[in-house]
């Protein structure tokens, strides 16, 4: 049989395809290595008007109930250096490539930027849709450009760094939905850089690794892989997609009052001089739901912001706790808090939760 450039299967377990580890089934899934075969896959008159599940590592997604439509996989995993100047470098990954891959590659290249994003789950597709940040640092700083395929003209797209409207936790992919779908990623990486240690316990975590002095890239890589490995269970280990909730953006005066009243209440700079970001995690811990498990949905001990499946638990038994988390908080603090995971059969409604 000719090469179609995709793998195409009915009923698929997703269970060994999302990091939560909870059962769902694909209608059809489809594996694709060669992103230029995607206009005649999207042809398929079963695909062209289709529900679409576009999935990585699966590690940003909470699957509340089986996946209707096309499930889609980009397996093509390659790196490049497009071009190596004397001040940087650019970077083109596939979609595929695993993002811990590429800040390792990355670094042991000599370029640098990526090492506070070390450890983050997922892959480089991913990475741009959600504009994934970690300890003071965004890849969309570092974006040069992004090829997308477009469903509506069945073509591949070029979006430059400002087209790609990266905000917290978004970008115009996330905001397109479905319509777009990652195919390849070029960064722009610097070779000379100053590192930021300036988020909490990475100064801390650098002396008690015995580094004097100003510290390389590569150091700081792996004192925020030790930070992440102590605080997030891995998911191999137990079931979870890392950080569940967003951290709530609200308006100056509330997070004043807020702090005034709650002391100790984390707050840092917003994405605007009028706001400001407060700590989901800490937030969700005052509410007390640091290692709470019913079943085995619950609370990570390490870490509140982090939901985890101890066994069995069920993609629509993770999202009830996640709503009663979400209600609880709004009752407390009144701040709403929004997933920062994409759900899939299913539709986070904190005002269904009874309690907390």
């Amino acid at each position: 049989m000719a090469d179609r450039g995709w793998r195409l299967a009915e009923g698929v377990s997703l269970s060994g395809r999302n990091t939560f580890r909870v059962e769902a089934r694909a209608e059809r899934l489809a594996d694709v290595h060669d992103p230029a075969a995607l206009p005649a896959l999207f042809s398929e008159p079963w695909a062209q008007f289709a529900p679409l599940l576009v999935l990585g590592e699966g590690s940003n997604v909470l699957l509340a109930g089986d996946v209707p439509g096309l499930t889609l996989c980009l397996t093509r995993a390659r790196i490049t250096l497009v071009e190596d100047g004397p001040d940087s470098a650019l970077v083109e990954a596939d979609a595929g490539v695993a993002w811990n891959d590429l800040v390792h590659w990355s670094l042991g290249r000599g370029l640098c930027g990526l090492e506070n994003l070390v450890l983050i789950p997922g892959t480089a597709g991913a990475a741009p849709i959600q504009n994934i940040g970690a300890y003071g640092v965004e890849v969309g700083e570092f974006v040069d450009s992004v090829q997308a395929f477009d469903r509506e003209t069945l073509r591949l797209r070029e979006f430059e760094r400002e087209d790609c409207r990266f905000g917290y936790r978004d970008s115009v992919f996330k905001r397109e939905g479905d319509a777009l779908i990652v195919t390849v990623l070029r960064l722009r990486l610097p070779k000379r850089r100053a590192v930021n240690t300036a988020y909490a316990g990475v100064a801390e975590e650098l002396a008690a690794m015995g580094i004097e002095g100003p510290p390389g890239h590569r150091q700081v890589a792996e004192a925020i892989a030790r930070l992440r490995t102590r605080k997030l269970p891995h998911p191999a280990l137990l079931g979870n997609a890392g950080s569940f909730f967003k951290n709530p953006v609200v308006e100056a005066g509330q997070a004043v009052a807020l702090a005034a009243a709650h002391p100790g209440l984390p707050v840092f700079p917003g994405p605007s001089a009028s706001t400001r970001k407060l700590s989901a995690a800490w937030l969700i811990e005052q509410a007390g739901w640091k290692g709470f498990r019913e079943g085995d949905a619950g609370v990570a001990a390490q870490h509140a912001l982090v939901l985890v499946n101890h066994g069995r638990a069920s993609g629509a038994a993770l999202l009830a706790l996640a709503e009663r988390i979400a209600a609880s908080v709004q009752a407390r603090f009144g701040v709403p808090l929004e997933p920062e995971p994409r759900i899939v059969g299913g539709r986070f409604d904190p005002g269904r939760a009874q309690g907390g």
